[in-house]
Parts: C-alpha cells; sequence; structure tokens
C-alpha cells in the first residue's frame, strides 16, 4: 500500500534544520515526506525528505511575490495530492493556509512558534493578528508550542480552544540532553579559550541582539550590578540585530575584564558551558528553546514573565522571575545568584532534570509521531 503523503512548509530551510529534522526524519518511516522552503540549491537541505521543492517564500511582504508564491503552492498540492500539509512560521503559515484549503487538502497544520506582533501597536499589529488568525480560520488543526503561548492566543480570539492543542507540556522540538551535557572540561576549555578565570561568576545571554530580546535591559542592569560587585561577567551570544553593539560603550561598568560580545555561534551546547547563570529578559517568546537548552547543561535562569518563556522554567525551583521591563527587578535575581553558589547548583540540577523529563527531543518527536498517528489514522 502507497504510503500517505506529508508536505513541510517553511520560509527559510533553516526552520526546518533547526526545528523539525528529528520530526521529518522519523515520519519519513511512515509517510512519504515532501519540503518546500525557498532555499534553490536542494543540496543544502539537510533534513530528511523523499521530494524537495524550491517555492519562493519572502519574509517580509511582498503582494506580488506573496500571490506567485501562493498559486505555486497550490498547483503543487493539487498535483502531489498530500493527506497533510504542516507550516511553520507565519508567512509560510499564511501562504500554505490559503493554498492548501483552495486545494482541498483533508488535513492542514499549523505550528505557532510566537507572535510577532505581541508588542507592537496601531495597523501593523492588527495586519499581523488578521494573518495570525486567517492561518487558524482556514487550517483544521493548530498546534502552539508553549501552554501559555496557547491561552494568550484563545484570549487574543486568534485560535479556539477545541481547534488547537499543546504536544506534551511545550517546545516544538525539545532538547538532545545526550548533546546538551554538563561538562567541567568543556566549562574550562571554552573559559580558558575566551580568557575567563574558573572563579568568575559569568551571566549570559544567548539570542539575537535586540530591543525585544531585552538585550538592553541586560546590559543596564549588569552595568548597576558591577557598581557594588566585582568577580563577575557578562557574555552575550547571538547575532546583534540592531547594532546594539554601538551602544556598548555607553555602560560606564563594562570593560574588557567583565564584558564580551561573543557573536553567534554553532555550538551552543559548547559556548552555554561558559556560563554559571543564564539571563533572558524578553518581552515576547514563543517558548524560549534557548532557555530549556541552558537547564538541559544544569545551568539557573532568570526570565522575565513574558508569556510562552514562562513554560520553559518553574519560577524559585528552575530559576527566578521577574516582571517585563523591571531592570530594578533583574538586578534583584542576579544578586541573588550571583552571591549563592548552593542555590545556583540546586537550580541547575533542578532544571535539567525537568528537561530530560518533559523536554528531551526523543520525547518530543514521539508526540508528534502519535499526532500524526492520530489525524492521519482514519484517513
Amino acid at each position: 500500500m502507497d504510503k500517505k503523503k506529508i508536505c513541510f512548509i517553511t520560509a527559510r530551510a533553516g526552520t526546518a534544520s533547526s526545528f523539525l529534522k528529528n520530526q521529518m526524519g522519523a515520519l519519513s518511516k511512515d509517510y512519504e515526506v515532501h519540503f518546500i522552503s525557498n532555499e534553490k540549491d536542494h543540496h543544502k537541505i539537510d533534513v530528511k525528505h523523499d521530494q524537495y521543492c524550491f517555492i519562493d517564500i519572502h519574509r517580509e511582504i511582498s503582494i506580488i511575490k506573496d500571490i506567485s508564491a501562493v498559486f505555486k503552492l497550490y498547483r503543487y498540492f493539487r498535483r502531489e495530492h498530500f493527506t497533510s500539509v504542516h507550516s511553520v512560521t507565519p508567512k509560510a503559515g499564511l501562504l500554505t493556509a490559503l493554498a492548501a484549503f483552495f486545494a482541498r487538502v483533508p488535513v492542514r497544520i499549523h505550528t505557532f512558534t510566537g507572535q510577532v506582533w505581541a508588542n507592537k501597536k496601531g495597523l501593523m499589529r492588527l495586519l499581523l493578528k488578521t494573518t495570525d488568525r486567517i492561518i487558524a480560520l482556514l487550517d483544521n488543526h493548530v498546534l502552539v508550542d508553549g501552554k501559555s503561548q496557547r491561552r494568550y492566543l484563545i484570549e487574543q480570539k486568534i485560535i479556539k480552544e477545541n481547534k488547537s492543542r499543546v504536544l506534551g507540556e511545550g517546545s516544538i522540538c525539545g532538547v538532545d540532553v545526550a548533546k546538551f551535557q554538563p561538562s567541567f572540561t568543556i566549562r574550562s576549555q571554552k573559559r580558558e579559550e575566551v580568557g575567563i578565570d574558573a572563579d568568575i561568576i559569568v551571566f549570559e545571554f544567548m539570542g539575537r541582539l535586540n530591543h525585544d530580546k531585552g538585550t538592553y535591559d541586560l546590559l543596564e542592569a549588569f552595568n548597576e550590578l558591577c557598581e557594588n560587585n566585582n568577580n563577575l561577567f557578562l557574555l552575550l551570544i547571538g547575532r546583534d540585530e540592531e547594532n546594539v553593539s554601538e551602544h556598548f560603550s555607553e555602560y560606564k561598568n563594562l570593560n574588557t575584564n567583565n564584558f564580551l560580545y561573543y557573536g553567534s555561534t554553532s555550538e551552543p551546547e559548547i559556548t552555554l558551558q561558559i556560563g554559571d547563570v543564564f539571563v533572558l529578559p524578553t518581552y515576547r517568546e514563543g517558548f524560549g528553546m534557548s532557555v530549556i537548552e541552558a537547564q538541559s547543561l544544569g545551568l539557573p535562569v532568570i526570565c522575565s514573565d513574558a508569556y510562552g518563556v514562562m513554560d520553559a522554567m518553574v519560577d524559585d525551583v528552575t530559576g527566578l522571575r521577574f516582571p517585563i521591563g523591571d531592570t530594578k527587578k533583574l538586578v534583584k535575581c542576579m544578586e541573588s545568584l550571583l552571591g549563592d553558589k548552593s542555590l545556583r547548583e540546586k537550580m541547575g540540577r533542578a532544571g535539567r532534570e525537568r528537561v530530560i523529563k518533559f523536554f528531551n527531543s526523543q520525547y518530543m518527536t514521539d508526540l508528534w509521531c502519535h499526532f500524526y498517528s492520530e489525524v492521519l489514522g482514519s484517513l
């Protein structure tokens, strides 16, 4: 008997590489898996698939290109007779929902991984919210990668309670806990590489450097923390999206002895081991993958109370939480962990145990396979 055909659609191929690799590999055992993205060179696609199709899906709004992409998706869906299509990211979600609805694909799935409109205002917020509403209206299965994010989307009347779900405790793919495993050897080697002494307490951030991620709040808080504390260090890891580095000199207590902008990393499981405490002062977040990656490495975390990231940690158990944008409270959280090694170790152990139990990548992959078996089983 021929396998049922399913198709994954993302704007960037890297999205699938980062978040769908295990799931697509596991599903390919029982289904014929197709993949669509805007990567022209199919040799660069490193996820398991039976057939690849390039379609120019732009992340930015481009009416002509977007209409063209919808028609190309529609024709591909009609020709291949998919049982299911599954989109991730907003633009891919909207174009896929429109094309799949008119192509009469029986099972149309979208995964919400965060809302870019959450802290926007005016016409742009309305436009982006409307995009998500259309996706939820046209698709017949909605997955959300966090429970608090799902509640938020229901409150905002984006999705319906009976048409949406979270797999397990959340996250789109979980963490490879064997790969993200604490290692004293790696910690020592990386600290020596970047010039940080073993006894220095390192606060670290990993993510896009911009306002939404709370990068400026972290810089302000660390600058204040340095007024009355020594023996501490701030490490920033990630791509500088808003030229934040041009403002480093504005923080008078930051210098080469206590601060380093590391840049991007392709090995977070290695680079994150430099730190003692992971900090994410984000203003909006879908779930907070970096938070569970840090916890898998045994690091206590400090996070804002933004919806989404709340599911990635447990306040006073695996880390500390503070109100969005409240740098004074952020300083207090940092002070609490700076001066209490036993608390850091206790929270670090609790965090890794929770990740192993609820966010193990194999466990998440199994949940995906069960979901597909459930929604496609009767077709």
